[in-house]
């Protein structure tokens, strides 16, 4: 089997493979059953490592297109004829942000860059809790989490008006996991839920694993679109509404106060509960409006979560609501899991209660206001549309203004840079030309030869 393999392509070795043989595979019509050439065979055939044949064999029996059978080696699974090679130019999900082998820029990603990290204070915070406590490293942590955390998370919530006893905050393997635990515990499959559109790509795929139904309410530049709400609401009745407060992923927009409090009224008229998701509330710069804070957790569940901001790795969120939610979500926290990380609960309390978080989140944000003003500049001169300025944050959602979504995702790829189309943040999946960018990333040299390139072809087509 030969396979059209590019030695100087940027394209890692593996995932060429991975996509060649797909396209063999489908070219060819093999039946089920069929067996594949030995490691050995392939590798030589086509001049590869054997490693990187076993890593190819290893992820498409992950995706189910192959299965291996000991001692007998790779055979094509039945349930090929469901699988579906990677067409040339075809738009890639959020989930390929994921794909570690991938030497492009995530120019779309939702993390930070990992020189961005302090891993000296982390590293220190780490070696700290190994040796004063041995507890950590091998028992689980309570069920409503570790009490030296919630106690420094009791106080981070003062800071912002948000004033709840410890009884009302639950620890979680991140906002995902709390997210997943509100969904478990507060719903059903066939209930109705609102969502934003644009909105987290995430949520829209855990609500349909549970067979949850979402509305999607148009996301503003000041928050959830009101006048659409209030339609949405006179003829559905919904059991929550799931939204970003502050710096919206993907648009960069926060809720403005005649917003927050409209969307307040309408709650407890129409008798719903608010989830507030706050990832990004360490990022927060100047006065911002939040539900809970106006609230007091009457209608408002609220989630934020560590990860963002200290390490992906290090999964440390954490919700707060009324003590009956929280014992419910604890409830199901432990059927479900057992409990979180003690380790990793109480590295996040070291790094609280030495300063090192503190003066950890100033830099950051010192760092990402530069980045972001350098970014709406360069989107400015470079004749693209932005959606909104936003405040502080990671993101901006843009797209330039001449040019169709195939062509920009040509360049992109031309200048390895890796996009998150629109179309992912759609509930439904709706067609969007809508890009979400990392302003973290757009100062990296790949970054800079694709807004030149868009920007010249832009001129062109303009």
């Amino acid at each position: 089997m030969d396979l059209n393999i590019d030695r100087n392509a940027a394209e890692p070795m593996v995932r060429q493979l991975v996509a060649q043989l797909m396209a063999w595979l489908k070219r060819q019509g093999i039946r089920p059953g069929a067996r594949m050439p030995s490691i050995r065979q392939l590798a030589e055939e086509n001049g590869v490592s054997r490693a990187c044949v076993i890593k190819a064999y290893d992820q498409l029996v992950a995706s189910g297109v192959l299965e291996s059978r000991h001692g007998s080696g790779f055979f094509v699974a039945p349930q090929v004829s469901r699988a579906k090679a990677p067409e040339a130019g075809e738009e890639e999900g959020a989930w390929a942000l994921f794909e570690p082998e991938s030497a492009r820029l995530k120019l779309g990603c939702g993390w930070l860059p990992d020189a961005w990290r302090d891993d000296t204070d982390l590293g220190q915070a780490i070696r700290q809790v190994v040796r004063s406590d041995n507890h950590a490293l091998f028992n689980y942590s309570t069920p409503l989490g570790s009490v030296d955390l919630r106690q420094h998370i009791q106080k981070r919530l003062d800071l912002i008006d948000i004033h709840v006893d410890l009884p009302q905050i639950l620890t979680t393997q991140g906002a995902s996991h709390g997210l997943d635990l509100l969904v478990r515990t507060l719903l059903k499959p066939g209930d109705l839920v609102l969502v934003e559109s644009p909105g987290y790509y995430n949520l829209f795929n855990l609500l349909r694993l549970h067979g949850v139904r979402t509305l999607a309410v148009a996301r503003g530049t000041q928050g959830p679109d009101i006048e659409h709400l209030e339609r949405l609401l006179a003829q559905h009745k919904p059991t929550c509404f799931f939204l970003n407060s502050m710096y919206q992923n993907p648009t960069g927009t926060s809720l403005a106060p005649s917003v927050a409090y409209r969307l307040l009224q309408l709650a407890t008229l129409h008798d719903f509960q608010l989830v507030e998701d706050d990832i990004y509330a360490d990022f927060q710069n100047g006065v911002t409006s939040r539900l809970a804070t106006l609230d007091g957790l009457d209608r408002v569940i609220y989630l934020a979560s560590f990860s963002k901001t200290l390490s992906s790795s290090l999964r440390v969120g954490y919700v707060v609501a009324k003590p009956e939610i929280i014992q419910r979500l604890a409830e199901v926290k432990m059927v479900t899991g057992i409990g979180c990380s003690l380790l990793a609960e109480n590295v996040v309390a070291a790094l609280l209660a030495n300063g090192a978080y503190r003066k950890l989140i100033q830099r950051l944000r010192q760092r990402l206001n530069k980045q972001m003003a350098s970014t709406l500049r360069q989107l400015d001169q470079a004749h693209w549309e932005v959606f909104a300025e936003p405040t502080g944050g990671v993101f901006v959602w843009a797209r330039p203004r001449h040019l169709d979504s195939a062509r920009v995702q040509q360049i992109a790829r031309q200048a390895q840079v890796q996009l998150s189309p629109g179309s992912s943040f759609m509930p439904a999946g709706e067609a969007s030309d809508w890009l979400r960018l990392n302003v973290a990333f757009a100062q990296d040299v790949r970054a800079q030869r694709f807004f030149q390139q868009i920007e010249k072809a832009s001129l062109g087509a303009g």
